[in-house]
């Protein structure tokens, strides 16, 4: 199951391979960035003041469809580190900055640049189609 979610959002052959196949040396040697944890006391600073642009990843623990995306929101963080925020809000934990946001969905990634909503993606979506969405912000 988990190599035919990681194939419809986007991992290549290559990369499912070296995922399953691990390291055996015993010793870790993943160094992936996580998204950042924002709340509703630091939103404003962490992601509307922020120099670059920021994405952030609404989500609640007992979402199902929020754990399928998770592994695409994690992957850019780590691509995107120094170049954009990649963060996650818990709903449930943060029950004043989401309907400032209109959120009506979970899964729902927001795009910011500037300070200001530039896009949304909500419901499930690959890898692909979320980095393409902050690469925009980027050119």
């Amino acid at each position: 199951m988990t190599n035919l979610l990681k194939r419809i959002f986007g991992e290549t052959e290559s990369e499912i391979a070296v995922a399953e196949a691990g390291d055996d040396s015993g010793t870790s040697t993943n160094t992936q960035v996580k998204p950042i944890h924002v709340t509703d006391a630091d939103f404003d600073e962490i992601i509307l003041q922020a120099d670059v642009p920021a994405v952030v990843d609404l989500w609640a623990e007992w979402c199902g469809p929020c754990h399928m995306i998770t592994p695409s929101v994690e992957e850019m963080a780590s691509e995107y580190e120094g170049k954009a925020i990649i963060a996650k809000m818990n709903v449930d934990e943060n029950p004043g900055t989401p309907p400032k946001l209109g959120i009506m969905g979970i899964p729902t990634l927001i795009y910011f640049k500037d300070g200001k909503e530039v896009d949304r993606q909500v419901g499930v979506a690959g890898y692909a189609q979320l980095a393409g969405k902050l690469e925009n912000l980027l050119d």
